[in-house]
Order: C-alpha cells, then sequence, then structure tokens
C-alpha cells in the first residue's frame, strides 16, 4: 500500500437504519465510502421498525465493507485499525456493526476503536470545514436526538440540554404521517412546505422565551397540529383523511416554521450562556432548507460562527466515523470485550 495513505481506519455505522462504512486516512482523507439505505423497507410502517432494521443489517454489512474496500484500494490487511459507533443507538443494529470490527480486528490483529456517534455528528463539521472548529457548542437534531452540547474537544462533550419527549426529527415523521406524507417525514414536510403559507395555522413554540431552560418539547406541537387537523375526536388521518392539497401545504410550512423556531431560539441561548461563539449543527434534521436558512440568518446576525456539514454527511454515514482519528492519534483503543450502550447520556432538565 502506498506510504502517502498511512494509516488508515475503517469505520462502520450501523446505530439505526443505514448500514455504511468508510475508509479514512489520518489526514481526514475519504479513500472509499458506502451508504445503504433502509427507507424502503421501513416505509410502510412510518417509521424505523429495529427489528427489520438489524436484518437488513446482518444482509447489507459485508457487501458494505467489501465495496468500500474496493472503492479505497486497500484489503483489510493494510488497514491500521477498524472503528465502530457503538452508542447511542438501536440495540440489535449496534450489535451487528460491532460484531463485524471486532471479527474483523480478531482476524487481522487489528486495534478497536470506539465511537460515539453523536460526537460522529458534531465532527462533521469538522470535516466538512477543512479546520478546527471546538471549543463549539453543539447541537445534534435527527429522528432519534435533539441535544445540546458544550464542546471542549471533539471527545469532551458535556449534555447542555435536550428534547423532554420527542426529538424534532421524530416530531417531522408523525406530523408527516397525520398529512399522508409518508416516510421519512422531514424531506416529505420540508418539500410541500415550500408552496404552504407557514402563517396560516398559529401553532405553539413549547419553551422559546423561557431563558432559564436549555430544553426542547415537540410532543406538544405534535398534537396542536392533530387537533387543528382534525379535532379532539379519532378521525380518520393520512392519506385515508383526504386532506386538501393546500391545507396540507399550510400545514407543513406552520409546523416546519414551528420546529424551526424553537431549535433557533435554543442555540441562542446556549451560545449566550456558555460565551462560544461558535455553533456546529449535525443530525438528519440539519439538512432542512427552512432550517439552515433561518440558522444562518440568525448566527449572522448575532455575530456567531457556524458549521453544518453538507446534506450527505447531514444524515447517518461512516464518513463521520473520522473522529476516530482523534482517537487513534492518543492511543485510545478498546478490548474485544466492548460492548454496545444504547441509551442516551442523561440530559440535564
Amino acid at each position: 500500500m502506498p506510504a502517502f495513505i498511512m494509516p488508515c481506519i475503517l469505520t462502520l455505522e450501523t446505530t439505526c437504519d443505514e448500514t455504511a462504512a468508510a475508509v479514512i486516512t489520518d489526514q481526514l482523507e475519504v479513500l472509499g465510502e458506502v451508504v445503504a439505505s433502509q427507507e424502503d423497507l421501513h416505509q410502510r410502517f412510518g417509521g424505523v421498525v429495529p427489528e427489520i432494521a438489524s436484518r437488513a443489517h446482518v444482509e447489507r454489512i459485508l457487501p458494505v465493507i467489501d465495496e468500500t474496500l474496493k472503492q479505497a484500494g486497500v484489503t483489510l490487511a493494510e488497514l491500521d485499525a477498524v472503528a465502530v459507533a457503538n452508542q447511542p443507538g438501536l440495540s440489535g443494529s449496534l450489535l451487528v456493526g460491532l460484531m463485524a470490527a471486532k471479527a474483523i480486528c480478531f482476524a487481522h490483529n487489528l486495534p478497536l476503536i470506539a465511537i460515539d456517534h453523536l460526537q460522529a455528528h458534531i465532527y462533521a463539521c469538522r470535516i466538512a470545514s477543512g479546520k478546527n472548529v471546538f471549543p463549539c457548542v453543539g447541537l445534534i437534531v435527527s429522528g432519534g436526538h435533539s441535544n445540546l452540547y458544550r464542546c471542549e474537544t471533539p471527545l469532551d462533550f458535556t449534555p447542555l440540554g435536550g428534547t423532554i419527549d420527542d426529538a424534532a426529527g421524530e416530531a417531522f415523521d408523525k406530523v408527516a404521517n397525520m398529512l399522508g406524507l409518508g416516510y421519512p417525514g422531514g424531506p416529505a414536510i420540508s418539500r410541500v412546505a415550500e408552496l404552504g403559507d407557514p402563517k396560516r395555522f398559529k401553532l405553539p413554540r413549547p419553551l422559546v422565551g423561557d431563558d432559564d431552560r436549555l430544553q426542547f418539547s415537540f410532543s406538544g406541537l405534535k398534537t396542536a397540529v392533530r387537533y387543528a387537523l382534525f379535532g379532539t375526536g379519532r378521525p380518520a388521518m393520512g392519506a385515508e383523511a383526504n386532506l386538501d392539497t393546500q391545507l396540507i401545504g399550510d400545514m407543513a410550512a406552520s409546523f416546519q416554521e414551528a420546529v424551526v423556531d424553537c431549535l433557533v431560539n435554543k442555540s441562542l441561548l446556549a451560545l449566550q450562556k456558555t460565551g462560544y461563539r461558535r455553533l456546529c449543527i449535525g443530525g438528519g434534521v440539519a439538512a432542512n432548507t427552512r432550517f439552515r436558512e433561518a440558522i444562518q440568518s440568525a448566527t449572522d446576525q448575532a455575530g456567531y460562527e457556524l458549521h453544518i456539514p453538507p446534506l450527505k454527511l447531514c444524515t447517518d454515514n461512516a464518513v463521520m466515523g473520522a473522529i476516530a482519528i482523534e482517537r487513534f492519534r492518543a492511543g485510545e483503543f478498546e478490548s474485544l470485550d466492548l460492548d454496545i450502550s444504547a441509551g442516551l447520556v442523561r440530559i440535564p432538565q
């Protein structure tokens, strides 16, 4: 293997419903990357089914690794380490990636590196910017997470606050289901919201204005959407409701605007409370066009530095696993009895 690509690490990502792998050098050069999505498998259920996700990972993990190595032009024996996201996520999904990583490390006598999936989402900003972005306030906003962190270094995160109920991405999925827009909800709502009136429905902005709390709450907002559309009974929802096209667009735009207002408000509040001047955002909801526009405008006006990765680095991927380079340089390796940690770090209330 040519010396200029040494050392290089294979990174694996199977925390939810994407099976992904990448080969990355210590200079953060991506030699190969593959992401196998499961959207088609979960679409009819309106969300990720853990058992289906884990079985799909089992079927896809080896072909994904094989294709990634071919792209990179390296063999398993030429790697310097294998890194895998072992927290947080769906238990069955995490186990598939971890077992694959352990097997490779055992067979080829390679060091094993653990990746925190949430830290990796913020590290995507480091990869995209091409420069150090730490310290910063980190916002991770996705289907399972809506959390704020004080990020001293790539590996030193202190929770500042997070959702006390639903994550933003989960709310997008459930509202999209009410509107009959299908799964995943985020892109669907963003698309129809472009033609809608964001002022038609007066929806709540939970916890906005409460300057003592760095929490999010989207459950009540989701309920407000249901009541505005269907009242308090138990009517047919989704495609069966036969909602007017303009009403769907207006509600999508109104709901999206409410979520964006909450995210922008609490992000700015976190910057004010920490005294940091830099905000880094990761996660699937960070791909939302309206949110990107609003947070860019708000941070520009307040004089803060903003980093959001390109769209393909917002959703789950293995390139953001390049954070393993930080552990590799520090010699932070794991034994082969490494386990998963599916749950989240407790968020201050």
